[in-house]
């Protein structure tokens, strides 16, 4: 792709990503609002709240409003008779000035033209330098969790299998999870998404009586069942991408600290003690490093002191009740209803006529075509007067004066002039044509005429 094209290509899709940005940062910042209603309720309705902002990076509402506009096909009536009518006139005087002509205005004109055409490329090897050091960190850092549980050994039974099979039952999963016993100093924690097993460090089991290990299997058993792990995947694919927005870094550090607040509160609601499941915390802290993946679920994450506070706390973390389940629902509803209303509203006349087409309807077409060689433009041309463009269309008749074949083209497809390729370069502008029709000719790279006229 030439730098035209790449430069052509930035000016058609950088509106789009700007407006993308845009939304789901106003986006995140609503969601964070609701978390301020929602911050005496408990973690699970905030945490999905975090979610719902991060997804949206991924989803722009530009898609939305297409269904809308799409969804709008059935009511745009094709029988109007309102006449659509559009009148260009261009002029010029293409030899008033040698082509090679330059000065210093119209070097630095060239010079910032030029800037403007490498900028593109720039961002884009930008961009492409961020995403790919953003994976090369996080492959390292899986390299080393598949190096640890390609040396652990699976644990079938024993004090801490029993454990799990009892919390296994406490928490009410039916799914039997591996355990695996790892001589690295990584906190336990739940690998995998698809077939997730637990791997758990090898010496810990002494520090913990039975009260807090079966605490900290329960903590492991529900990151499982509320499929933390895959959430945590999604996020690291909007960090990758948007590596550039900082409020993307910002809403995985929420999405951690609510979804470690939200197992403890589901821990404790099994009926764990809470200077129990507190201790069993910090010991596992006193023995253990930190998983360096968000992907992979562990019991240390998040602000610690802010969790063990948490834990404590004798507040009763209410559930939602009905005036703010009504909230999040009419919150829902907007989010997706409003884009599809904007494309319903604003469908395009052209739909229309493009779905009858696909559905084999009679596309308009003229009865007669006349291309005919404008002897007025090429008196002009000889002479160095001036030389009008002029196009006219309206329902059932559409004329042009001076037009080449490759503005045709680009009028009848409603395409880019650089998304035209194979048009000969004396069709490619009314100058060219003229020309031609005179015997004109230039050489290719200087444009400098080389017929002796």
């Amino acid at each position: 792709m030439s730098l035209n094209q790449l430069s052509a290509l930035w000016t058609s899709i950088a509106p789009g990503i700007g407006n993308h940005l845009w939304q789901s940062t106003l986006f995140a910042i609503a969601a964070g609002l609701l978390t301020l209603v929602l911050r005496k309720n408990r973690a699970r309705a905030r945490y999905w709240l975090w979610f719902a902002a991060s997804v949206k990076f991924l989803i722009p509402f530009s898609l939305l409003v297409v269904l809308g506009s799409r969804l709008a096909w059935s009511r745009i009536s094709t029988g109007s008779n309102t006449e659509f009518y559009v009148s260009i006139e261009k002029f010029s005087q293409p030899f008033s000035q040698p082509a090679a002509a330059a000065n210093s205005s119209s070097t630095l004109a060239a010079y910032l033209s030029s800037l403007s055409h490498l900028m593109p490329s720039l961002i884009a090897a930008l961009w492409l330098c961020g995403f790919v050091a953003v994976l090369f960190m996080w492959f390292v850092r899986w390299r080393r969790i598949s190096n640890s549980i390609r040396q652990a050994v699976p644990l079938n039974e024993g004090r801490e299998a029993e454990a799990l099979r009892n919390a296994e039952s406490t928490v009410g999963m039916s799914q039997r999870i591996p355990i695996l016993l790892s001589r690295t100093s990584l906190e336990p924690g739940i690998f995998g998404i698809v077939r997730p097993v637990l791997v758990w460090p090898q010496g810990i089991s002494e520090r913990l009586e039975n009260a807090h290990l079966e605490s900290i299997l329960a903590h492991e058993l529900c990151h499982v069942r509320r499929q933390d792990n895959l959430a945590a995947m999604m996020h690291m694919a909007v960090e990758a991408v948007f590596w550039f927005h900082p409020l993307v870094w910002w809403l995985g550090n929420r999405l951690v600290e609510e979804r470690e607040l939200a197992c403890d509160e589901a821990v404790l609601e099994m009926g764990s003690e809470r200077q129990v499941y507190a201790e069993s915390i910090l010991k596992i802290c006193e023995f253990c490093v930190g998983s360096p993946l968000n992907c992979v679920s562990g019991v240390t994450g998040a602000d610690l002191k802010k969790r063990i506070t948490h834990i404590m706390s004798e507040d009763v973390m209410y559930r939602l009740n009905f005036s703010k389940k009504l909230l999040l629902s009419a919150v829902a509803v907007g989010a997706i209803a409003v884009p599809i209303t904007y494309g319903l509203l604003n469908a395009p006349q052209t739909s229309a006529h493009s779905q009858e087409t696909s559905l084999g309807t009679t596309a308009p077409a003229y009865e007669t075509i006349s291309i005919k060689l404008n002897k007025e433009g090429t008196e002009a041309l000889k002479t160095g007067g001036v030389i009008r463009q002029r196009m006219m269309i309206k329902p059932g008749e559409f004329s042009a004066i001076n037009t080449s074949l490759n503005e045709l083209l680009r009028i009848a497809f409603g395409v880019k002039d650089f998304q035209v390729t194979g048009v000969p370069g004396e069709f490619k502008s009314i100058w060219s044509v003229c020309e031609s029709s005179m015997g004109i000719k230039r050489d290719g790279e200087t444009g400098r005429r080389v017929d002796g006229w």
